[in-house]
């Protein structure tokens, strides 16, 4: 299955209003993916690419400074050249939804039910990580940085 010119066509930036609500839409989902970051329940990588897509139609320079970012960067030019992250970001995802996730359950004062709701989510974080998001492969990714 080949991919015609018009799929990796780069769509030309709205004006106006709609340029605001994309570029507010963005800010708002990559401050969500840096809560993520850190916050048990909130995943990442949803977050990251809904910033890219509306960075991406309304503002070329913020789609640009996102896909250079440290912190995001690699993960998106991964998952628009590939559609996919590569086998070491998942097995780092998986440790700290783990690591994350046993911390609030084992030093939390939080109610049982409470704690069962943070193990659920996390069971479910792992799975759509592991069975949902595509793998890259290693021959896959073999290009030259230059």
């Amino acid at each position: 299955m080949s991919a015609s010119s018009s799929d990796n066509a780069i769509p030309q930036p709205l004006t106006g209003a709609w340029r605001l609500l994309y570029v507010a839409a963005g800010i708002l989902c990559l401050g969500l993916a840096y809560i993520g970051s850190v916050a048990p329940v909130i995943p990442v990588t949803p977050w990251v690419l809904l910033a890219s897509y509306f960075f991406g139609r309304s503002s070329p320079r913020l789609h640009r400074w996102l896909l250079r970012s440290p912190i995001f960067g690699k993960l998106l030019r991964d998952w628009h050249e590939h559609r996919g992250i590569r086998r070491p970001v998942k097995v780092l995802a998986v440790c700290l939804v783990v690591v994350v996730c046993g911390a609030n359950v084992a030093f939390a004062p939080l109610d049982d039910w409470l704690k069962w709701v943070i193990v659920c989510g996390g069971a479910v974080g792992i799975c759509v990580i592991l069975f949902v998001v595509p793998t890259i492969r290693g021959e896959t990714v073999q290009r030259t940085d230059s």
